[in-house]
C-alpha cells in the first residue's frame, strides 16, 4: 500500500490519484449501514488524508447521521452513483476510502474487521483476524486496530 494509488469510478466519469501520505491500512466494515449501502455482505476501506487525495469529474454528495452520531459525507460520481470516499465530521481531514475503486483492489486485504456483530452469518473471518464487535471510538484505537500503512 505502499505509493501513489490510482482508481475511479464505474463508468469512468471519476478518477483520483491518492498520494504517498497520511493512510492506514484497509479493514472491513460488517455494519449494517455498510451492507444496506453497498448491498453485499461488507465493505472495505482505508482511512487516508483528503490533503493527499486528487480527483476529476462530476461529484455528487450524500449525507446521512451515522449510527455513532457522527454526521457523514459520502461521496460519489454523479453519473453512475459509485461512492468513492466518505468523511465524518469526528475525523476532521480524513476520509475513508472505497478500496473497491482502487484499480488494483485485489492487493487490499483487511488487517482488521468492524462490526461483527452484525456480520452475515456465512461470512468466514480468516483465523487470528483482529476483529471488533464495533468500530474504535477513538484515533488510538483505530492505530491499534489498523496501524499506518
Amino acid at each position: 500500500m505502499k505509493g501513489k494509488l490510482t482508481g475511479g469510478c464505474l463508468c469512468g466519469e471519476v478518477r483520483y490519484t491518492l498520494r504517498e501520505g497520511m493512510r492506514l491500512n484497509a479493514y472491513a466494515c460488517h455494519c449494517t449501514d455498510c451492507q444496506t449501502r453497498t448491498g453485499s455482505a461488507f465493505s472495505e476501506h482505508m482511512l487516508f488524508a483528503m490533503s493527499d487525495l486528487d480527483i476529476s469529474g462530476d461529484l455528487d454528495i450524500g449525507e446521512y447521521r451515522q449510527p455513532s452520531g457522527a454526521n457523514s459525507r459520502i461521496v460519489g460520481c454523479a453519473r453512475c452513483k459509485t461512492r468513492i470516499y466518505a468523511m465524518n465530521d469526528t475525523r476532521e481531514g480524513l476520509a475513508s476510502l472505497r478500496c473497491g475503486t482502487l484499480d488494483d483492489s485485489s492487493s487490499f486485504v483487511p488487517v482488521a474487521h468492524f462490526w461483527v456483530k452484525s456480520k452475515q452469518p456465512w461470512i468466514q473471518l480468516p483465523e487470528g483476524a483482529k476483529t471488533m464487535d464495533e468500530q474504535p471510538r477513538s484515533n488510538e484505537k483505530w492505530l491499534e486496530y489498523v496501524g499506518m500503512a
